[in-house]
């Protein structure tokens, strides 16, 4: 079975978590990318920032739906939520805008693994990280093209 190590993109293209949102979007856009790994100084993995991170900054902002009961309301979603979304939409940088914490995988992850991350968690490039360090990432279009190569 094949693992991420064989479908990666070793060296990926990488932002910084201070970059800003325009010459993110270049990049992304430039490099035809889904996405790109976040990484601090120090090489660490912070984030993820894709398109859709993007995206979601021209959607409209989703109230919090109340529910009224004894003269008093009470929220039906979280205010951490609605937060959250309101940073995502005002933000300008990488960091504001990115997933803090995405999930990864290891060299050695399967691909029915990897394509179960992918679906289960919505993200579409997944980073892969080997002691620590970020050594490649695999996108969706890497899962796409073993159905054209190994079928």
């Amino acid at each position: 079975m094949l693992k991420a190590i064989d479908i990666m993109t070793p060296d990926p293209v990488t932002l910084s978590p201070e970059t800003d949102i325009r010459t993110a979007v270049a990049l992304l856009i430039e490099k035809k990318i889904n996405g790109a790994p976040v990484v601090d100084k120090g090489g660490k993995l912070v984030g993820v920032l894709c398109q859709s991170d993007l995206v979601a900054q021209q959607k409209q902002v989703t109230m919090p739906s109340l529910f009224s009961m004894l003269d008093g309301f009470i929220a039906l979603s979280s205010r951490e939520d609605f937060e959250r979304e309101i940073k995502k939409i005002a933000a300008s940088t990488v960091e504001q805008a990115m997933t803090a914490h995405p999930k990864a995988v290891n060299p050695q992850t399967p691909i029915d693994e990897i394509a179960t991350v992918m679906v289960n968690e919505k993200m579409y490039t997944l980073p892969v990280v080997d002691g620590g360090r970020l050594v490649g990432v695999v996108g969706k279009e890497d899962i796409l093209r073993t159905l054209l190569e190994h079928k």
